[in-house]
């Protein structure tokens, strides 16, 4: 848990500061309530009836109006806390290169994302709430050693014994906890295929069947088993502190005035202060566990944003223009990228590669599944760096300096592509207008309308959302366009005037235009045709 504490100072050392002094304010004047109670009570004080009254009223209003200061600074650094760890892991997540995105997936980035920050900010919300009762056992505790030395031995004697018993089943607690935060991402992956993949599952009930038994309930029935003997051990730890409680207040009662002796005075004190205590320790030991789960966030987020940040080698990531708009070649000479395919355990080596593009082509790139066509238009873009090999533009060697800059030359539609509602970053005059005319030309005018730039809807056949993400890539305007596969989705008609109207008006638009495609009765219209079979062009 230290770790946690480490990563709350360095949020705000003046806010925690603040927060911290509140709380312990808070706890020292309930204490001072019970004290003045027990005076009250057993008659000691020589005070004024009157005078006690607004010692009362007085130590009421700062233990509430401290806590209450204590509570809204620690919730207001939670939400910031949380839209600052949110933010900053998203800058890391576009920093980080694509090929390490992909293997480290979208669900453990969406756990982490909810489960991890949410984690720790409800740990920071609930740091008041620790601080004063924590604070009302410790003062509590002075208080019984005011009264009697006797009495404050014994408890600290039970409160040695309390730790070592908390310790021992919080560590199994806490190492339940971390298997459970592993499991939790399988679990988001599979939530994932569970939504995505739901049509799938819909027209075949074998698979579905065999989706919820072997692959979603054995991972639930994971995280539940873990997350139960977690809080199960914290609460048997939770129950014996309290247990060793009452066998104090038990000694206390009965056989310390047999003992020793000892005036009604200060048994009555010692009654009311431990019985007093009660709720915090059960408040105190509620919490627990959710800075067990903080803790293991933190590392957890640690772990991820380390890994994003060592991954991250891409500089000049704010807005310029894109480098060189009137560039005349682009070269790959020798470009090799290796990776693991698709249920296959060895890995695949494309390249080397060896291809020259000149502006205003219009070239296709053809070849089977598997060839490695997709991996090659991400190595043109710039998703992918080469791992071997280089990359120019007009002579000039394209490097983690300039990559991003260089990626703005291209407007591509993957065949994994996504639909943005908002037409984001396209901030042109008239810009409604030209989408409308784009989606005339697109035949979409009569299903989507452009308002302020947002699209009235995305919820359309797969087909027709291409023809949206074409949209896109048109207002983008870029000197480079890459379709992967576009035309495998669209009818008949619309496939002919995609090769037939759209990719030649780009090109005499002076685009150059790389499109992934097997409609084999159009390659006569590309100015090159390449061929691709494993990794390799065949000439």
């Amino acid at each position: 848990m230290s770790k946690f504490f480490y990563f709350l100072l360095k949020k705000s050392r003046l806010i925690v500061a603040s927060a911290v002094v509140g709380g312990v304010i808070s706890g020292i004047s309930s204490t001072g309530l019970i004290a003045l109670i027990h005076q009250v009570l057993s008659r000691q004080s020589e005070l004024s009836s009157a005078t006690l009254i607004w010692q009362f009223v007085g130590l009421v209003l700062v233990a509430t109006l401290s806590g209450i200061f204590s509570q809204w600074l620690s919730a207001n650094l939670a939400q910031k806390t949380m839209a600052t760890l949110r933010m900053d892991l998203s800058h890391k997540i576009v920093a980080s290169p694509l090929r390490h995105l992909e293997e480290l997936g979208s669900h453990r980035l969406l756990a982490t994302f909810t489960d991890d920050v949410a984690a720790i900010t409800r740990a920071m919300s609930l740091l008041p709430i620790v601080i004063i009762n924590g604070t009302i056992l410790v003062s509590g505790t002075v208080y019984i050693a005011w009264l009697s030395w006797t009495g404050f031995l014994a408890l600290l004697g039970f409160i040695a014994l309390g730790i070592l018993i908390y310790q021992m089943l919080a560590r199994k607690a806490l190492l339940a906890m971390r298997v459970a935060r592993e499991e939790r991402d399988a679990l988001f992956k599979h939530f994932r295929a569970l939504t995505d993949g739901i049509k799938a599952l819909k027209l075949h009930r074998e698979r579905c069947e065999c989706f919820l038994s072997q692959s979603l309930h054995p991972t639930l029935e994971s995280v539940r088993h873990y997350n139960i003997d977690a809080r199960g051990l914290f609460i048997a730890s939770e129950n014996l502190t309290r247990f060793l409680l009452f066998v104090l207040f038990g000694l206390l009662i009965f056989a310390l005035p047999h003992l020793k002796a000892t005036n009604t005075t200060v048994l009555t004190g010692y009654a009311l202060t431990i019985l007093y205590l009660y709720r915090p320790l059960g408040a105190v030991m509620d919490l627990l566990p959710h800075y067990g789960e903080a803790a293991i966030a933190v590392q957890k987020l640690q772990r991820l944003g380390l890994s994003l940040a060592e991954q991250a080698t891409e500089v000049g990531s704010n807005p310029r223009p894109a480098m060189a708009p009137s560039w005349k070649c682009l070269q790959l000479r020798g470009v090799t990228h290796t990776y693991y395919r698709e249920k296959e355990d060895d890995r695949f080596t494309l390249g080397p590669i060896d291809l020259v593009f000149h502006r205003g082509e219009l070239v296709f790139l053809v070849g089977g599944n598997g060839s490695g066509k997709t991996t090659l238009a991400k190595i043109i873009t710039g998703l992918y760096p080469p791992e071997t090999g280089e990359i120019r533009l007009d002579g000039e060697p394209i490097t983690d300096q300039n990559r991003t800059d260089y990626r703005q030359l291209f407007s591509a539609v993957f065949s994994d592509f996504y639909l943005f509602e908002n037409l984001l970053g396209l901030g042109s005059p008239g810009l409604d207008a030209q989408a409308q005319d784009y989606l005339i030309q697109l035949q979409l005018h009569h299903k989507v309308k452009v308002h302020h730039g947002t699209l009235s809807t995305t919820e359309l056949s797969q087909g027709q959302r291409k023809r949206l993400a074409l949209l896109t890539a048109y207002l983008e305007d870029r000197p480079f366009y890459v379709f992967d596969e576009w035309a495998s989705d669209q009818d008949p008609l619309f496939k002919k005037i995609f090769y037939m109207q759209l990719l030649p008006e780009l090109k005499a638009r002076g685009k150059t235009v790389l499109a992934i495609t097997h409609d084999d009765r159009y390659f006569h219209l590309a100015d090159r045709c390449i061929k691709m079979e494993d990794g390799r062009f065949l000439l």
